[in-house]
């Protein structure tokens, strides 16, 4: 399914601008980008079609999405959700890596018994997910639960700079999550993580936020770009077959 059968109409029109951002925005967020055959191509026809609204706040909001690097204008060709290549991905967790790790060591200071708690039953919650295979509701779960930490971090720019990187980390995981079993084993990851901010230990939680993402970095590492390389053989034998 396209972008554009995604989408509903626009019903407020005095904040159109923004509203057609954000809607244009949630989309792209709800896609999935990594997957082998994702249509990235975004037809600004079909899309002010689908909205109903003239193509200039999908113009105005392309735009935009563009600044924030989720959609690429390439002159004579269209616009494109921006995908990344595996390396740039594998760059991208690192680094979100880092900014977590630090988080989780301030969460400990900072996160109230009630905010902890509230973690621990959503964490909770969800992992029914995981368990019944239920791979689309407990992804997002999932990514909620990154969010959390970074937000009880109690650091406003540890937040807003993982917020630059969250539509692809949200996308990576998004795919990952039905690869090798991976989403019972980040159950128990996350039961970890929160026994640690429990237990107020900044330096098992650190260590543990980031050897968790870094098993996500491990495995994109091995498998997507192992793929690619199939992917690439197979694209150079049928070019030199007759």
């Amino acid at each position: 399914m396209s972008i554009s059968e995604k989408l509903q109409p626009v019903a407020v029109s005095f904040t159109l601008k923004d509203h057609t951002y954000d809607v244009l925005r949630a989309a792209i967020l709800d896609m999935k980008i990594y997957e082998e055959n994702a249509d990235l191509r975004l037809d600004e026809r079909q899309l002010a079609e689908s909205l109903q609204v003239s193509r200039t706040p999908i113009r105005e909001a392309l735009v935009r999405l563009a600044h924030d690097g989720l959609v690429e204008i390439l002159p004579r060709k269209g616009v494109f959700v921006r995908r990344l290549a595996t390396k740039d991905v594998l760059e991208m967790i690192v680094t979100w890596a880092a900014l977590e790790s630090m988080a989780a060591r301030l969460a400990t200071e900072h996160a109230s018994a009630r905010d902890l708690r509230e973690l621990r039953k959503f964490a909770m919650k969800h992992s029914v997910h995981a368990a019944r295979a239920e791979l689309e509701e407990y992804s997002e779960a999932n990514i909620r639960f990154h969010q959390c930490i970074l937000e009880l971090s109690g650091c406003a720019l540890l937040r807003t700079t993982a917020d630059q990187l969250f539509l692809h980390m949200h996308a990576v995981r998004k795919r990952a999550m039905g690869e090798d079993d991976r989403a019972k084993r980040s159950v128990v990851d996350h039961m970890g993580i929160i026994e640690a901010l429990e237990a107020r230990d900044p330096d098992l939680a650190s260590r543990l936020v980031r050897e968790h993402t870094m098993r996500l970095h491990d495995h994109v590492r091995e498998r997507w770009t192992r793929l690619e390389g199939r992917g690439a053989a197979r694209t150079k034998t049928d070019r030199i077959t007759p």
